[in-house]
């Protein structure tokens, strides 16, 4: 049965048995039984490699231990509000603090706010869909879609999926608009921005 550590654009966990090719964390989000128990524990969201010195990770959602968490790819984890871990990702965090102009702590503080309203829920903001850059994601009809070229890609656990035109006016904004600046300058990290199926 697959666990619940598979990341949406709109940071939800589900279980879902398909692979991601990013790996992060927010802190210990489970129970002594595996079970998730809430959304986030620290503002910290990060966005790491699969593999790193050659590290082995033991089981998965260890007793007190963070939460493993997977993503299809960094264009997930950015919607999701994850940034580049400072430790396994050194050159990639520190591109994108000189892109960004702020360390981590303020950086963790800004994108918390992005991504969270004051009840605690998703927040979603406006943007002109044709002035978005590739690897960000929209909400249509509850649903997130990449943005990718001239075209929209619907995002499913397992690649994306059906393509559509990328249409003019505005759009429902998932990817907080810090990490979408961040994409506007072109970014290229050393873990996949894109899925293959993109």
């Amino acid at each position: 049965m697959p666990l619940q550590n598979r990341v949406t654009p709109l940071g939800e966990l589900i279980a879902d048995p398909a692979r991601g090719l990013v790996y992060g964390n927010r802190g210990c989000l489970h129970d002594d039984e595996g079970r998730i128990r809430r959304r986030f524990a620290v503002k910290r969201w990060i966005a790491c490699r699969l593999e790193f010195k050659g590290w082995k990770r033991t089981k998965l959602l260890q007793p007190g231990r963070f939460t493993e968490l997977f993503f299809l790819d960094e264009a997930t984890a950015f919607a999701a509000g994850h940034r580049p871990c400072a430790l396994c990702r050194r050159e990639d965090y520190d591109r994108f603090v000189a892109l960004v102009g702020a360390r981590a702590d303020e950086i963790d503080e800004r994108l918390h706010e992005e991504r969270l309203d004051r009840s605690r829920r998703r927040h979603l903001h406006r943007a002109r869909l044709r002035e978005l850059p590739d690897g960000a994601f929209v909400l249509d009809q509850d649903e997130p879609w990449l943005v990718l070229g001239n075209q929209l890609r619907r995002w499913t656990p397992a690649g994306y999926a059906e393509r559509r035109p990328r249409a003019r006016g505005d759009a429902v904004l998932i990817t907080p608009p810090s990490l979408v600046e961040v994409l506007r300058s072109g970014w290229q990290g050393s873990v996949p921005l894109l899925h293959p199926s993109a």
